[in-house]
């Protein structure tokens, strides 16, 4: 397939002649004779108008600098070659700066030109490549393993999720996969062909977040140099995942609450109402109920986001799981980082299988690669195994120990200060939470804990009622 050239210099003789010129090496050329006439030819939501851009620096009205600048940011990726009769040092600095490939002074030479075209060309394919590579590797590194039966029944949600355009929320500890299941319900959804675009809003800074979803227009605050496409743009007809939603804050939700009902809205400093037809996907480490009886989430946004509700299970509820997931990560990390196909010996696989994972999936990932990076060998046995996964065998509080506690026996700690302090802060505060009925925000006040820190405590120590 021909490329196409973009020609832009507002004069005649020199758009002809580079034509010609392009025409004779077998490119298709486009030419403008002036800026607006260039960007008019770009648009956020079409395909760029040629796969490279001659662009002249001194034009009238719009120089070829801010050109280059709104052109970047609409098409990153697309080579831009500036040209000048008029070059110096700064003025090459300045091109260099904002994104353009090269810079070439008039009269040029017909070989040097065709040149770095070409270069310019062979580069931007081979980032493109790169960057199909990027996305099938993230896509693997989305799939989903097991054959637990928490993980079957998950499954089987997502499967139904997946079939109805209706918005989903899930719940999950850190680390369990909430985003790996959003990517497998848009992948299995009608709305495959679309994007798949995600927000984390733990994230983005407050002042932010409303330039981050909605986009914003050239100069409607400080530092907006040319218009900013938001996620709610770049996911139409697709998906749009909302990661960590309960970190949102209020101000933020009741912006996004209009949106989500009518989807439409108007970008920062706009006046154009952008209509969308978006899919929303919402993750939570946290219980919103729980937010909003604190106050901290809207609770008709919850309802809003509420149609389906799935529960990504902890690693430790689906620890045959882990059997899979081992040689799964194994190959994954061994071809990205170029090693050879590396097993794992069947002691070490068992020592995996019986560690906790407090981090969950995201912990088994992080030290199964690092067992691939920091080990010659191609079998990883025992040895490889990283200290906090061999530890882990000490003795835990249990939940036996709790009466004798309360009736004022002291239990067998064990010799290990920090384990026996891990022991007694676990019992402590399970006395705690049974003396309060589970009421966390209660409990909170009355240890003079930060109620978000007991949670946190809660999920450390795996604490349940009862």
């Amino acid at each position: 397939m021909k490329h196409t050239i973009l020609v832009v210099d507002d004069e005649q003789a020199i758009r002809d002649t580079l034509k010609d010129l392009l025409q004779d090496e077998g490119y298709a050329v486009e030419t403008a004779a002036s800026g607006e006439a260039a960007l008019a030819l770009f648009s956020p939501e079409n395909p760029p108008p040629a796969d490279a851009v001659l662009l002249d620096i001194w034009l009238p009205n719009i120089d070829g600098i801010e050109v280059l600048k709104s052109v970047k940011q609409i098409v990153p990726a697309l080579p831009v070659i500036m040209l000048s009769g008029h070059a110096n040092i700064e003025t090459a600095v300045t091109a260099t700066k904002f994104g353009a490939y090269h810079f070439i002074e008039k009269p040029f030479a017909t070989e040097n030109l065709l040149l770095t075209l070409t270069h310019a060309l062979r580069e931007s394919k081979l980032e493109q490549e790169n960057q199909e590579l990027r996305q099938n590797a993230d896509r693997n590194q989305h799939e989903i393993v097991g054959q637990s039966p928490a993980f079957l029944k998950l499954m089987e949600q997502v499967e139904r999720a997946a079939q109805s355009q209706a918005w989903v929320l899930i719940y999950g500890e850190n680390g369990t996969g909430k985003e790996a299941v959003a990517h497998v319900i848009h992948e299995k959804s009608p709305r495959r062909a679309g994007p798949f675009v995600e927000v984390n809003c733990a994230a983005i800074p407050e002042e932010l977040i409303e330039s981050e979803l909605f986009g914003h227009e050239k100069g409607s605050f400080t530092g907006a140099t040319g218009r900013k496409i938001g996620k709610f743009d770049q996911a139409n007809h697709g998906t749009l995942f909302l990661d960590e939603i309960g970190d949102m804050s209020l101000k933020t939700q009741a912006k996004i609450l209009r949106v989500l009902q009518e989807q439409r809205f108007e970008r920062v400093g706009g006046n154009k109402t952008i209509e969308v037809d978006v899919r929303v996907i919402a993750a939570s480490n946290k219980k919103l109920e729980d937010e909003i009886a604190a106050g901290n989430f809207r609770e008709d946004l919850y309802y809003r986001l509420n149609v389906l509700q799935l529960e990504v299970p902890p690693l430790r509820e689906r620890t045959g799981d882990v059997r899979l997931l081992v040689p799964f990560f194994l190959t994954f990390f061994s071809r990205l980082h170029g090693e050879k196909a590396k097993r794992v010996h069947p002691d070490a696989l068992k020592m995996l299988e019986e560690y906790d994972w407090p981090g969950n999936i995201r912990e088994l990932k992080n030290i199964v690669e690092r067992m691939i990076i920091m080990s010659p060998r191609e079998e990883l046995g025992p040895a490889e195994i990283p200290p906090v996964v061999v530890q882990s065998g000490a003795r835990p509080a249990a939940a036996s120990d709790m009466p004798a506690m309360a009736a004022g026996e002291i239990p067998d700690f064990g010799d290990n200060y920090k384990e026996a302090k891990d022991a007694f802060e676990r019992l402590f505060l399970k006395l705690q939470l049974d003396k309060h009925n589970w009421n966390v925000s209660k409990t909170a006040e009355v240890i003079k804990l930060e109620r978000s820190n007991l949670h946190k405590k809660i999920k450390q120590y795996k604490l349940e009622s009862g």
